[in-house]
């Protein structure tokens, strides 16, 4: 069946609040340093299933609220708000509960005729909450299939990828077995700076200033209206990552599937660059990579289950910055030769606490990775766990995803397992159309648009 773009509407019938159960108290929770590398801006994740096979969509928005003011204990900040601590004598997590917004909808269209490839038509403003007081939002959306999809919004300063999975996790385990064995860590003190501060000079080519008043970041001026960002999903075959990734090793050593489509993505929107006559902006592409693995690498167990329990962000920005030109000369072995030797600044204990340690000299200015403060094209490509574990009791989830609101001006990129075969990766985009309609059109062999047929809905 067609998609039904963005033609069905959609009518929220329930604007609820959810608070933490009893008991909860009143505290604050101190940003990381690795928090304040992250710019005040909202992201978010989606997941549309299938028509549950037991309950009536009332008693489902019952065990829902009941499982999140539970989950809300462990998770005290969520319920929470940014402001400003004036013993503390600057912003911080004010675990106050005061509630999480918890918007209920029906909307008048099936799950298989959803645009899963062009979320901007049936997402943004429909099936996902705009998160507009607190630090995270949640929108509950019965389709007229029976189907569900809940979006998830939230601040980006306490939530990464890896938190939010956390998250979503632990609530879903609620839901369904009313315990979770996920216990969130906030405890600070294994991420505060060294006495006295030490770190490698090389931390100032990964981070600067954030200077919210300059030109937007990351986007070649638009002149034309073909640069206006927008968001896109595709599906990639696993026989084409496994092509991809040996043409990455062709000189002989092994890279990984993440590092071979990153350096093939970083070739392609170079090239269309080149075909806009960018030829001499730089193209720079920045791949995060999580701490918590290698700050516990040496420490003793206790430690070790804290960092992995972290909640809040822990990452480091490494980015590789070249000419178009360049990159067009170059074998894709060679660029993901590049790729693998500017992650590998991102590899040690040390370098991520030599970043907890630069970031504690710069406070309290406001930070960000460096190639987004550069000129030209940047955007990041970032790996992310596949979805199949949350499960609510109503089956397994059809397909989960990342979101970024369309008024995001960083570009994006996310890898995600696919939820139909293990092979496959789903891909989210969030990056200039004029790169979008070049790659659709330079690499239609790859990235093929995500349907409702390739998710058998």
């Amino acid at each position: 069946m067609a998609n039904r773009g963005d033609t069905f509407s959609v009518n929220v019938i329930e604007n609820a609040v959810v608070h933490a159960e009893e008991p909860w108290n009143d505290h604050w929770v101190a940003f990381t340093n690795f928090d304040r590398l992250v710019p005040p801006v909202d992201t978010g994740s989606i997941f549309y299933y299938k028509e549950p096979s037991n309950g009536t969509f009332t008693e489902i928005i019952d065990a829902l609220k009941a499982s999140l003011s539970q989950v809300l204990t462990l998770f005290p900040p969520l319920a929470g708000k940014i402001e400003w601590n004036g013993e503390a004598g600057e912003n911080q997590f004010h675990c106050n509960n005061q509630g999480v917004d918890f918007v209920v909808a029906v909307a008048d269209v099936e799950l298989k005729e959803l645009n899963f490839y062009n979320p901007d038509e049936c997402v943004e403003g429909k099936l996902m909450p705009k998160n507009k007081r607190g630090i995270m939002s949640i929108q509950v959306t019965q389709l007229s299939c029976g189907g569900i999809v809940i979006g998830f919004a939230n601040d980006h300063r306490i939530v990464d990828g890896y938190s939010a999975n956390m998250f979503m996790s632990a609530w879903a385990d609620i839901t369904r077995f009313k315990t979770t064995a996920i216990h969130p860590s906030f405890e600070r003190s294994y991420l505060k700076p060294r006495s006295p501060s030490i770190y490698s000079p090389s931390i100032d080519d990964i981070f600067a200033l954030f200077q919210p008043l300059s030109s937007p970041t990351g986007v070649i001026r638009d002149v034309d209206n073909e640069f206006v960002i927008a968001n896109r999903m595709y599906y990639i075959k696993g026989e084409q990552l496994t092509k991809m990734q040996m043409s990455a090793n062709e000189n002989g050593s092994r890279k990984s599937k993440v590092v071979a489509f990153a350096s093939f993505l970083w070739k392609q929107v170079a090239l269309s660059m080149e075909e806009s006559g960018k030829h001499n902006e730089s193209c720079n592409m920045v791949v995060p990579v999580d701490g918590r693995r290698r700050l516990s690498d040496g420490g003793d167990d206790e430690k070790e289950k804290l960092i992995a329990s972290h909640f809040g962000n822990v990452l480091s920005m490494p980015f590789g910055s070249k000419k178009p030109q360049e990159l067009k000369g170059m074998s894709l072995s060679n660029v993901a030769t590049e790729v693998y030797e500017f992650l590998q600044t991102a590899t040690t204990k040390e370098h991520f606490l030599d970043i907890i340690d630069w970031v504690e000299e710069q406070r309290p200015r406001p930070l960000i990775s460096k190639a987004f403060v550069s000129e030209g094209m940047s955007f990041s490509v970032s790996a992310r766990q596949s979805f199949e574990t949350i499960d609510f009791g109503w089956g397994k989830v059809t397909l989960g995803s990342c979101h970024f609101p369309s008024d995001r001006k960083d570009c994006f990129v996310m890898t995600m397992g696919s939820p139909i075969n293990s092979e496959d990766w789903v891909v989210f985009m969030h990056m200039p159309k004029k790169h979008l309609n070049y790659i659709e059109t330079k690499a239609s062999h790859v990235f093929k648009p995500l349907s409702a047929d390739y998710l058998n809905v």
